[in-house]
């Protein structure tokens, strides 16, 4: 980030930024001005929440067809194999759409504080690099940053228990984000994060101070498939535990889900349809509801 806000290495840093976005559609963020004690309090205060006992963190517990709060996600089926997470999850910025009933209030102590001032960390660093991103593809900074400041931000904090037959269980399934863009800060130095790379899946290996950024569905297609939103999953050690927090960072409600203007032309025709916002969310959801029909939600958004 130092390097990309610097004129004298902007060129070539917007150069590697382009390379990693379209070879891998994820890469590690340093250099940032999100401080340590930031994120370090509310890694501190994501493992206190899953210390709680049992009935405690049932307090939090997510209501029936919603996401919000503590549970698993996406359970339609009382058949399908649930994954191995503990995970909850919250509704962040704007500030008025949080549902306290879902925020750790007494225990563990100042976790709502430590949640505010994190994701309010995240978006900033998500409306930054959204800008350069939208910089890489020469487009129009300033606008693209300007949907995400005035976006939504996700937080879901996940804990992957031991098992002692890691290869049998997966602690979160194969999937792309449908956020425009996705940062994941991990709570220590315990790979689990892997990315499917030509056939391959490759651990993402914790980096001290980094963040996780991935290319999300809504990114794609603003980009005209130039980036793609990776496949990526989370595994499960055999001794220890994991722990991260992810934040799915969306653009504001008015903004159109399409292929940017400036790279559709007569060599290269638009991929993806055209939706507001709405239209692009309800059409995730409604196809969740159906269960895996074995097609890709992003393909479905191709002309």
């Amino acid at each position: 980030m130092a390097k990309l806000v610097d004129p004298q290495f902007q060129e070539i840093e917007l150069r590697n930024l382009h390379l990693a976005c379209k070879n891998w559609g994820i890469f590690q963020l340093v250099g940032h001005e999100v401080s340590d004690e930031s994120v370090k309090s509310m890694h501190r205060k994501s493992q206190e929440f899953f210390d709680l006992s049992p009935e405690e963190k049932k307090l939090y517990a997510q209501k029936p067809g919603s996401l919000e709060g503590y549970g698993q996600a996406f359970v339609i089926s009382e058949d399908q194999k649930l994954e191995w997470c503990d995970m909850i999850f919250l509704k962040a910025i704007p500030t008025h759409t949080r549902k306290l009933e879902f925020w750790p209030e007494k225990q563990p102590h100042n976790f709502r504080e430590a949640l505010d001032t994190y994701s309010h960390d995240m978006k900033k660093i998500a409306v930054s690099i959204v800008g350069f991103i939208a910089m890489a593809l020469g487009l129009d900074a300033k606008k693209l940053s300007k949907a995400f400041d005035g976006g939504s931000y996700d937080v879901r904090m996940n804990c992957y228990p031991p098992c002692p037959e890691p290869e049998r269980v997966i602690g979160i399934s194969s999937h792309a984000d449908i956020s425009g863009i996705t940062l994941l800060t991990d709570c220590g130095d315990i790979p689990g994060l892997q990315v499917l790379k030509n056939g391959q899946w490759v651990f993402v290996e914790p980096i001290t101070c980094g963040i996780v950024v991935n290319i999300g569905i809504i990114m794609e297609v603003v980009s005209n498939g130039i980036y793609k939103a990776p496949y990526h999953r989370a595994s499960v050690n055999r001794e220890k535990d994991r722990f991260s927090i992810v934040t799915f960072c969306y653009p504001d409600k008015k903004f159109e889900i399409k292929p940017a203007e400036q790279l559709v032309n007569s060599d290269s025709m638009a991929l993806y349809k055209s939706f507001t916002y709405d239209e692009y969310t309800q059409s995730f959801y409604e196809r969740t509801k159906l269960n895996d029909d074995g097609v890709p939600f992003v393909d479905t958004l191709k002309i």
